[in-house]
């Protein structure tokens, strides 16, 4: 590969047919909304597993939560009360800004396919659309794991 630079002005410079170009000019583009079919990808990534041994569903899996996060209401469906929860005084900021308080934190065996590891969530007052919400600590490298055998099972 050969760069030339002009020595002026005046100076007419060959390019070859293959050349390198850098447009820092602003340009149009338009997107289309994708078919049904072509968002599939998009859906919430929802896994089952088992905590302490029971089993449980709706896992949302969101690597772009800092945290795991735990509803009170799962936490006590798990048999566990006020006192087994290690006090903080964490703060929590939604993706609206809003700041609530963390209730405490806990650790539990997380099992997802057969992989578990002792696994800590945050637990909160408020409700979600999900059981746990895996962050991107502690478990997302098992996760992905899990995705890819599944993924080759399916695919054959």
């Amino acid at each position: 590969m050969e760069f030339l630079a002009p020595f002026s002005d005046d100076e007419e410079t060959y390019f070859p047919d293959q050349i390198a170009q850098l447009a820092l000019d602003p340009m149009t583009a338009i997107f289309e909304k994708p078919a049904d079919d072509e968002r599939q990808h998009r859906k919430a990534l929802f896994v089952k597993g088992r905590v302490d041994g029971q089993s449980m569903t709706k896992i949302l899996v969101d690597g772009g939560a800092a945290i795991n996060i735990m509803p009170y209401a799962v936490y006590r469906k798990l048999g566990r009360g006020d006192q087994d929860l290690t006090k903080t005084d964490m703060m929590l900021k939604d993706f609206e800004g809003n700041v609530s308080p963390v209730k405490g934190a806990i650790c539990v065996e997380l099992t997802i396919s057969s992989k578990t590891l002792p696994t800590t969530f945050f637990v909160i007052s408020g409700k979600g659309a999900y059981n746990l919400l895996l962050g991107e600590i502690g478990f997302m490298p098992i996760v992905a794991s899990h995705l890819q055998c599944t993924n080759a099972w399916f695919s054959g």
